[in-house]
């Protein structure tokens, strides 16, 4: 049996290579950083952005399919766009660098060091700031997007960041903690909001509430970042990554051991569970096609449920581990970024009228 240290979202700690960690079924087994921040779609650019660790760059996937490569710098793990700007960031885990590269070009523009080796990004687009966790160190790393100029905060060690620009706040997770800490962009001041339990894995924000997952119990936390009152809101176990539909007030929860929670944020109750098996670690949602993607890279599979329906309608075999999802908004398109030989597939979604859910594309 091999032991290897993967840190995936959230999530750093000794795992075994045949449950957590992502491995080849015809290959040796392996790990690395990977981050479900690994693959985006930018509504600005029109374009797809996915990490290719194995080429040091990344592959920017255009609307008529063409795919073009760019070298950013060694290990890429994690990407963040500026919809205002349209610059695109990239965290280089190999080389402790930030690569910035300007969207309507795909042309890189600068490459800023950072305090040690980065793994999340979080953008403020009103402030125009990147805020850039380092692997096992306290230094937090912001990025002037104007300017390009670096600067350090001693924040703590993240494995997550989340950005309230209504509240100039920064949100930092940590999977060895009980809390979530939080950064005045104003003062560079920290306080903490208490989470419920240790362990924490996913985050996401829905209005004034903060949701946080316990991976270790079979639950999450709602926080309300203004009043400070907490909920915990039962989840199948292991919740490990969330996707939020505002429209409908609903957010979905991918755990672990094989199950899919929906929470009515309303009144934050869980309202349906979904037995999915295997074990799904990454969702995506796209709210027009009322479709939710999850992804189980040790199924090497993707499941597509109906919202509406509650049902899975399909499930797609791949070749490669799909660990991180995203939908291209304007042409719901879906691509999965994987480990393997491709860093990533689109999938092919092909599903008959009859089996979606009535009123498509209407909102509740």
């Amino acid at each position: 049996m091999e032991i290897a240290r993967c840190r995936c979202f959230g999530l750093t700690v000794i795992i075994v290579l045949t449950s957590l960690s992502l491995r080849a079924q015809s290959a040796a087994p392996s790990s690395g950083l990977i981050n479900r921040s690994g693959i985006l779609y930018s509504h600005k650019n029109d374009k797809v952005y996915v990490v290719d660790p194995e080429h040091g760059g990344i592959a920017i996937i255009a609307p008529n399919g063409i795919v073009k490569s760019l070298h950013t710098g060694s290990g890429p793990v994690s990407l963040a766009v500026n919809e205002q700007t349209g610059r695109v960031y990239v965290a280089n885990s190999g080389d402790k660098s930030v690569a910035v590269i300007d969207g309507s070009t795909d042309t890189m523009i600068a490459m800023r060091s950072t305090a040690a080796r980065p793994y999340a990004l979080a953008i403020d687009e009103v402030t125009d700031k990147v805020f850039v966790s380092n692997t096992f160190s306290d230094q937090l790393t912001v990025i002037d997007g104007k300017t390009n100029a670096i600067s350090n905060v001693k924040a703590g060690s993240a494995d997550a960041i989340l950005v309230d620009a209504r509240r100039s706040k920064v949100y930092l997770l940590g999977y060895e903690s009980d809390s979530v800490r939080v950064l005045d962009e104003q003062t560079d001041t920290l306080t903490k909001l208490f989470a419920g339990a240790m362990h924490l894995w996913a985050i996401a924000q829905l209005g004034s509430v903060l949701y946080v997952t316990h991976v270790q119990d079979a639950s999450l936390e709602a926080i309300n970042v203004e009043t400070h009152a907490t909920k915990t809101i039962a989840t199948g176990a292991m919740p490990c990554a969330l996707a939020e539909d505002d429209d409908r007030n609903e957010l979905y929860v991918a755990n672990y051991a094989g199950s899919i929670s929906i929470i009515d944020t309303r009144n934050g109750s869980a309202i349906a569970t979904l037995n999915v098996g295997g074990h799904p670690q990454a969702i995506a949602v796209d709210t027009e096609q009322r479709l939710l993607y999850v992804a189980d890279a040790q199924e090497s599979s993707v499941n597509i449920i109906d919202i509406q329906s509650r049902r899975v309608l399909q499930i797609l075999k791949m070749n490669g581990q799909p660990y991180a999802l995203s939908v291209d908004t304007r042409t719901h398109r879906v691509f999965a970024a994987t480990t393997g030989s491709s860093p990533y597939k689109e999938l092919k979604v092909q599903l008959a009228p009859a089996l979606l859910g009535k009123n498509r594309g209407h909102k509740d």
